[in-house]
């Protein structure tokens, strides 16, 4: 299960906060998983190899409802909570507006993306991308009644989805982490996979305040 992910074992033990210890152990066969243990491990690891990668942006379609306005509200926050009372249900604010969540993005004033993680229903509405139907639980974070995915899977749904995303926010965020840090990125955790990704995007944050 673990080299799905490209993790090495101490990567796979932090991301699921399993003793490393553990996890050579299972591996090498001198201890053996409870199976309650692996239907977790299996359904976790599923919901972060899931349906993390988009192909293309949406255009507006006349056809589908239309979320609020980002331009009729004053703040970030204001705005993400109108948008979930029109999804109407679960709803996990993925990329940008996660960013926003976490209070290390503004936002754009003419906003028309909606990334998260939700139901296939969700999609009746012009602008939102869905990343996947879940995300796992240890990856969601709540605050103002709203629910968004963590930093560190922010960072990996952006590397994932690179090829299509304005990376500002993201540069951005990654930028005032490492400032807030000292001058570090000490606990941004990134998959093997994305590591050479990771490297060309931190070296831009660092970049980013300082030009």
């Amino acid at each position: 299960m673990r080299t799905r992910l490209g993790d090495t074992q101490s990567e796979f033990a932090a991301r699921y906060h399993i003793p490393f210890r553990t996890i050579q152990n299972w591996e090498a066969g001198v201890r053996k998983p409870p199976a309650y243990m692996l239907d977790l491990l299996g359904d976790r690891i599923q919901a972060d190899l899931a349906n993390r990668r988009t192909a293309a942006l949406p255009q507006y379609d006349p056809r589908k409802e239309d979320l609020p306005k980002r331009s009729d509200f004053v703040g970030a926050i204001s705005w993400l909570k109108a948008v979930q009372e029109r999804i109407g249900e679960p709803f996990v604010f993925a990329l940008d507006e996660a960013l926003m969540c976490q209070g290390n993005f503004g936002g754009r004033s003419d906003e028309f993306i909606v990334w998260g993680y939700g139901s296939d229903a969700a999609a009746r509405f012009n602008g939102v991308v869905l990343l996947g139907e879940r995300v796992g639980p240890y990856n969601v974070m709540e605050k103002n009644g709203l629910r968004y995915t963590d930093f560190n899977r922010t960072i990996a749904d952006a590397l994932a989805n690179e090829s299509i995303l304005d990376m500002q926010g993201i540069t951005e965020a990654l930028s005032r982490y490492y400032y807030k840090h000292g001058d570090s990125f000490t606990g941004v955790f990134v998959v093997p996979e994305y590591q050479d990704k990771f490297a060309e995007l931190a070296n831009a944050a660092v970049d980013y305040y300082a030009t």
